[in-house]
């Protein structure tokens, strides 16, 4: 017989673990205190773009299987009850966990006795004993478990259904029972460890994945002045079992988001409270920020001066498969050549323009023939499998002596070039 499982916060991860365990054959009430989210959702749309999400909520809600509110109240008979806000992020990368706090402070008068709170919001090591005792101190049935989300943009149900390791922190014998059985549901090894481990494991996964891109592009600077392909260079390091086909070494303009960053800045702040020596992590996010005048300066040796030159990005949500432009690296690129009198034209498929600050600042283009119109130079910036499939020879006719700088080698640079555009790349010679 399925559980009653209940959802607090409805964006990204929240709609995905929602519809995910649903279609699992429970009854799933998901909760936010927008009441114009809610209303969106009961009508079948999603409050931002991914794969088959809106679709499968909405065979979901129409088979009566998950449902959304408002009130609080609707969650008191729910068995589990999931966090799932996405942890607000600040300007510097630090973590704001206020709404996590207050959503333990909500929940804790209406949880049923021996319910569960899993916590899948982003949490700093230590923070979640901090959330069990506000809950115990209530009601001592009631416990917490953290179960980090390991989602990526524009795949996240298939990330979320077929994870392959489920990283499972308690602090009770009885509650890592409990959540086993759910989870096992999910057909993934499940991983037991402290509340205090699997925080560290979060922070761990994206440090170690945010080191291996600021590798690979320092690691790429030097193949470009040297005579190397980073292309062969990372093909070889894959073929080394110690590193394996999926490492992460990607070259390009850095990774943003804030997620990775976040993790970086925990670390950092762990290691500044203790006066201990792991300094890295605050080098890696120093490294990482400093990527985009890397790119800058590209783009300034392509064009020889960056002062009223016309230049159309193409791709500016901060990955494929989204539609937030939240944190967006590609975004601070555009930034950084307008203060430097350019005129830049964004065009991406799928972009929420209406997340801008100072909207009025960006020339949006409805196509990527609007975008290259006059253009000095095209640069991709996000890599949108549509940027493969166009039509260039088209595209380019009307730019000015044709160029595109492809940040995600990403392209077929060859096919550009026999049609009379100048190619530039990331650690080619």
């Amino acid at each position: 017989m399925g559980k009653t499982i209940g959802v607090v916060g409805l964006w990204h991860l929240g709609c995905v673990l929602g519809v995910s365990w649903s279609k699992l054959g429970h009854k799933v009430i998901g909760f936010d205190h927008s009441k114009e989210r809610v209303k969106l959702l009961q009508e079948g749309k999603s409050p931002l773009y991914e794969p088959y999400l809106e679709e499968q909520t909405i065979e979901e809600f129409k088979a009566g299987r998950l449902s959304f509110t408002d009130s609080l109240s609707g969650l008191n008979n729910c068995d589990f009850i999931f966090l799932s806000y996405d942890t607000p992020v600040r300007d510097d990368d630090s973590s704001d966990t206020s709404i996590l706090e207050n959503s333990v402070l909500e929940l804790k008068s209406i949880m049923k006795d021996g319910s569960v709170l899993l916590v899948s919001s982003q949490s700093p090591v230590g923070y979640c004993a901090q959330l069990r005792s506000l809950l115990k101190k209530t009601n001592p049935s009631l416990d917490i478990a953290y179960s980090p989300e390991n989602l990526r943009l524009g795949e996240a149900l298939e990330c979320y259904r077929n994870p392959g390791r489920i990283i499972l922190g308690t602090a009770d014998p009885k509650t890592e029972k409990t959540c086993i059985e759910l989870f096992e549901e999910i057909h993934a090894e499940i991983i037991p460890m402290s509340l205090e481990s699997a925080e560290m494991v979060k922070h761990g996964i994206n440090s170690f994945l945010a080191n291996s891109i600021v590798f690979a592009n320092h690691l790429a600077d030097i193949c470009e002045t040297h005579g190397g392909n980073i292309d062969d260079v990372v093909r070889g390091m894959k073929s080394d079992p110690r590193i394996g086909l999926k490492a992460y070494l990607a070259p390009g303009i850095g990774f943003s988001g804030g997620t990775l960053g976040r993790d970086l800045k925990v670390l950092q702040a762990k290691n500044d409270e203790s006066a201990g020596f792991a300094t890295l992590f605050e080098h890696i996010h120093k490294l990482n920020s400093e990527r985009k005048y890397a790119i800058l300066k590209r783009i300034q040796t392509i064009l020889g001066t960056l002062q009223g030159k016309t230049i159309a990005a193409l791709g500016v949500t901060y990955k494929p498969g989204t539609s937030t432009l939240r944190r967006s690296l590609p975004i601070e690129i555009v930034d950084l050549l307008l203060n430097k009198g350019c005129t830049v034209r964004l065009f991406d498929p799928k972009a929420d323009y209406t997340e801008l600050k100072n909207a009025e600042r960006y020339l949006i283009c409805s196509s990527p023939e609007e975008a290259l119109q006059d253009a000095e130079l095209g640069i991709l910036l996000t890599e949108w499998k549509e940027f493969r499939e166009f039509d260039w020879k088209r595209l380019i006719i009307n730019m000015k002596n044709p160029a595109v700088f492809d940040t995600k080698n990403f392209l077929d640079g060859k096919l550009l070039e026999s049609l009379g555009c100048r190619y530039y790349s990331v650690g080619r010679k």
